[in-house]
């Protein structure tokens, strides 16, 4: 049975990462600070092996440093009569990330030149975002801001800076070989569920069923800031990161229920990419793909010349081109269980191809005599692995320079059946793998 047909682990597996992300939807995370602990050891009840880390303020991470911790107490603006017209505690969007501390009284005009909205979303309020200026501002949808009087008002950031580190988890699952699949998302946003939590919560998800496997090669999981994070670990790890990983996916908006949409490595040719390609065109009758240039998030860093680990993504709605993307739109609502779970499906199936992929070479010198070996078939039926034609094309392309994903894209079988094929193969010792 095929892991999405497979309803009773589907209902279970979507709610969990459902609730998941509910329960952390109201944490307001920034790239360091309280809220990305309070995060990580979230996570850490459901993996107890991931492991807390951190890299101290001052952190020099090639081009980028580490910035002081921002701490949020309260945040507020008030009317002439005391009434809190915005506050912080009702949405965690309504300031603006890393806003120094300010307590004054402004004029209309003064206040609008630090108030942030959309006119095309007037129920939106946007993410806005001053990590490495000290600026301070409010977001607020467009509606609201029509409401405002030209009166004086009363702000109140209550926010400070101090050296402390910026967190992040790791968790490396051994496998058979030290060869590496990478595996990263981020956890930096503030109370959004596609862009945000929908990818902890998948990467979590898929460490605990990797955990219970056995696995040819060793998983590395990240869970870091977005950025910054990405940096510093590749400061620390890229000499290893360089020898060991194979393939890697950096996994982000993958809980609405649109279309499946993929963003190439640099590179586009990657093992990464091929076993993602490959999935996508056998589960997913039209998917969108990206090229490199619209990338947006830490694959940035990844591939970038001189680093060059081989990770793409495969995302529903991809960050940028959704409207709901950096506002309060992107609620809970806007994702769900189902989008959840057929996105771990198409992952969980990528990572299978990755480990069953190898290289086979025929034993024959010649086309193989079928029948004596009880494989030649007098009916012809499309998509039955016995029929000899299937198998015959199968050898004549069995090289040992094709691997299974090629084999598959060349004779546009679904890798599932190709492995059928390729099993059946081996017990007739037609074909026999080559040394990898």
């Amino acid at each position: 049975m095929s892991l999405k047909a497979n309803y009773k682990l589907k209902n279970k597996l979507s709610s969990e990462m459902y609730s998941w992300a509910k329960a952390l939807f109201p944490i307001n995370r920034s790239i360091t600070g309280k809220g990305v602990r309070e995060t990580l050891e979230y996570f850490k009840k459901i993996v107890p092996s991931l492991k807390i880390q951190s890299f101290p303020t001052g952190f020099k991470a090639f081009d980028w440093t580490v910035p002081q911790e921002w701490s949020l107490k309260e945040a507020y603006i008030e009317d002439k009569k005391g009434n809190r017209i915005i506050d912080f505690k009702n949405n965690n969007l309504h300031v603006v990330g890393y806003s120094k501390p300010v307590k004054k009284y402004l004029e209309y005009d003064e206040l609008k030149n630090n108030l942030h909205f959309i006119k095309d979303q007037p129920n939106a309020i946007p993410y806005v975002t001053s990590y490495y200026n000290k600026e301070w501002g409010f977001c607020l949808t467009y509606n609201q801001f029509l409401k405002l009087k030209k009166e004086k008002y009363y702000v109140n950031i209550d926010s400070s800076f101090k050296d402390g580190s910026l967190n992040y988890g790791e968790i490396v699952i051994k496998g058979k070989s030290e060869k590496e699949i990478f595996i990263s998302s981020y956890i930096c946003h503030p109370s959004m569920a596609n862009n945000e939590l929908s990818g902890p919560v998948l990467t979590m998800a898929l460490a605990r069923e990797l955990l219970k496997q056995e696995k040819k090669y060793t998983y590395r999981i990240i869970l870091i800031p977005e950025t910054i994070g990405s940096l510093c670990y590749l400061k620390k790890n890229l000499k290893k990161l360089k020898k060991n990983v194979i393939a890697g996916y950096n996994i982000t908006c993958v809980g609405d229920e649109k279309g499946f949409s993929y963003l190439p490595s640099r590179n586009g040719d990657t093992l990464a990419d091929r076993a993602a390609l490959n999935i996508l065109k056998s589960n997913v009758a039209d998917f969108k793909k990206y090229t490199w240039f619209d990338r947006g998030s830490d694959e940035r860093q990844y591939c970038w010349p001189g680093v060059d680990l081989p990770v793409c993504s495969i995302m529903r709605s991809k960050y940028g081109e959704y409207a709901e993307y950096h506002t309060s739109l992107d609620n809970m609502r806007f994702i769900s269980k189902s989008g959840l779970f057929e996105s771990f499906a198409i992952y969980s199936d990528v990572l299978r191809v990755i480990e069953v992929n190898n290289k086979f070479i025929t034993t024959t010198l010649g086309e193989p005599k079928l029948d004596k070996r009880g494989l030649y078939s007098t009916l012809s039926k499309k998509g039955d692995l016995n029929h000899s034609r299937d198998i015959l094309n199968f050898l004549s392309i069995c090289d040992g320079n094709n691997d299974l994903i090629e084999i598959s894209n060349i004779l546009e079988i679904p890798i599932s059946q190709i492995m059928d094929l390729k099993n059946m193969l081996l017990s007739k010792k037609l074909i026999k793998q080559v040394s990898s």
